[in-house]
């Protein structure tokens, strides 16, 4: 049996394995393939995909989606083409940040490409008939009930069934098993000795063997053989590494190429007003580098970002190796001469490149925002996000969401907390060792002895998704192509950011930009303002 219905830690505090070992449990017992299908998510898709290519193994994303009304009402898509795949993307973003969203209406339409799997008998009596359906059978304690009910309800309807295993656990053991009481608890924000036991996954809820899978699905052959027909099923790839550069439309009669080098030399004629074969020779080869290498687009939207902050009287500055280029310097990116300093280009962009330039552009505090929405307004809100970073337990966080779930006062967590230096949560039962404030820490005691060994599992595990402090990515098509997006915690905000962070929106060849807000910038900005109001100049 292939393992069609996987949660990862990725699930935000619900699965426990990381993607990499549910790739490496498919690699020790021989599976072909291994399905991914964490909840009203892809958030771990990526380093899902990227750790089983290499492994050998075929990934299968899919994703478990709830529905709003009812959290017991859920069905498992998995996408068998790059348009499914699409597809996938939209409906997790519509479970994400639409009200009104109904899995029983999203089941009643065509849902082409796509692959959807449900024990819910009222989702298997609603779907159209083209979605292609699977009526899920659950071999574990706690489906036992419900899933003879299903079978002898549809037994003789032509649905096909297929054998399921829900995991959310690595290992069938009470460790693991207390662990994902923990997380629960956390994402409940209640004790454990108050947490509905609704929430939690069966006992049972570990990766099966091939031997424990043949033991529980001997009568039903037919399904254990539809995990296997439902991977085949499965052909694309996703296409990782390749650049999707944002489009940037040059006016009437112009390349992006041809309207570059006007740009540049314009610029280039504003800063050496008498220039000379030396600095024409580089910007020719700068721009010859940028055009090969296809960023012609990016350099353009930098501009075109520079160039309305610019207009509309803001303080910007760009950082770090872009001031190494003469294009940079010749577009307003920075202020630093990189031919009086002999700055290397090379640094900054080379043909043995393959991954696009890093321009972090400064804002003063007070304005980036302004230049954020200028983007959302320019380039679409259907192709541009915020990109969002994954806010993981440090050795603090751990012990603190532990410490309360297992009832500890607030109180009498501070009094130990306090003395635990910012390090990683694995590091939480051996702190005494490790670092002289934490000298008192030695928790040999219950219940500290046991808080402490549980949390110090939560490192690495995700807590919640925050928006980066700088990442805006601009895409060619809209977004929900490439990636699932949802509202940052603070709902608020409005703010819209995608589920994957800066890592996996490199690996998709998604284009980064940094729009960073320095408080710095501000106060100069500030300051300035101040001498002219008040008539300085000449005193």
């Amino acid at each position: 049996m292939i393992p069609l219905h996987v949660h990862s830690r990725f699930s935000l505090l619900r699965g426990i394995p990381s993607p990499e070992q549910i790739v490496l449990f498919a690699k020790e017992h021989n599976l072909p393939a291994i399905a991914l299908t964490d909840t009203n998510g892809m958030y771990g898709s990526i380093q899902f995909y990227k750790k089983a290519k290499e492994e050998g193994i075929k990934p299968i994303l899919g994703a478990y989606i709830d529905d709003p009304a009812d959290a017991r009402t859920y069905a498992v898509f998995i996408p068998k083409t790059r348009a499914g795949y699409s597809l996938m993307t939209k409906i997790i973003t519509s479970r994400q940040i639409k009200k009104d969203f109904s899995l029983h209406a999203l089941l009643a339409a065509p849902l082409p490409d796509v692959v959807v799997i449900t024990p819910v008998l009222s989702l298997i009596e609603a779907a159209h008939p083209s979605v292609e359906l699977y009526a899920e059978l659950i071999a574990q304690p706690t489906y036992k009930h419900s899933t003879r009910e299903l079978y002898n309800h549809i037994k003789n309807k032509g649905i096909p069934f297929v054998a399921s295993h829900p995991v959310y656990l690595v290992a069938p053991t009470q460790s693991d098993y207390l662990l994902h009481k923990v997380v629960t608890a956390i994402k409940h924000k209640t004790t454990l000795s108050l947490l509905n036991k609704r929430f939690l996954a069966d006992e049972q809820a570990s990766l099966p063997d091939p031997a424990t899978s043949s033991r529980l699905w001997k009568g039903l052959p037919d399904a254990v053989a539809n995990t296997y027909k439902i991977a085949e099923s499965v052909q694309y790839d996703i296409e990782l590494g390749k650049t999707k550069f944002p489009r940037f439309y040059a006016p009437q009669g112009e390349s992006s190429y041809s309207y570059l080098w006007k740009l540049c030399f314009q610029g280039l004629s504003g800063r050496y007003p008498a220039f000379g074969e030396q600095a024409m020779k580089r910007l020719e080869y700068e721009v010859g580098v940028i055009n090969e290498l296809g960023f012609t687009d990016y350099f353009l939207v930098v501009w075109d970002i520079v160039r309305e902050a610019k207009k509309r009287g803001m303080v910007t500055i760009g950082r770090g190796s872009a001031a190494n280029s003469l294009v940079s310097y010749c577009l307003g990116f920075t202020d630093v001469d990189p031919i009086k300093y002999d700055l290397y280009f090379e640094r900054f962009l080379n043909r043995g490149r393959s991954s696009p330039p890093d321009i972090d552009l400064d804002f003063s505090w007070k304005e980036r925002d302004q230049i954020v929405k200028y983007v959302f307004d320019k380039y679409g809100y259907d192709r541009v996000a915020m990109i969002s970073t994954t806010v993981t337990f440090r050795a603090r966080s751990a012990f603190r969401e532990t410490a309360k779930v297992f009832g500890i006062p607030d109180s009498e967590i501070s009094e130990y907390s306090k003395f635990i230096p910012w390090t990683s949560a694995a590091n939480l039962t051996r702190l005494a060792d490790l670092f002289p404030e934490s000298k008192s820490l030695t928790f040999n005691e219950e219940p500290w002895k046991s808080i402490v060994e549980v949390a110090s599992r939560l490192a690495g595990f995700p807590r919640h998704l925050s928006i980066h402090p700088g990442g805006i990515v601009i895409t060619p098509e809209p977004i929900v192509n490439y990636v699932a997006l949802e509202y940052a915690s603070n709902k608020g905000l409005g703010l819209i950011i995608t589920q994957p962070d800066m890592y996996p929106i490199e690996d998709l060849g998604l284009i980064k930009i940094d729009l960073l807000s320095q408080r710095s910038l501000g106060v100069l900005r500030d300051t300035v303002q101040m001498i002219t109001n008040n008539n300085y100049e000449g005193r």
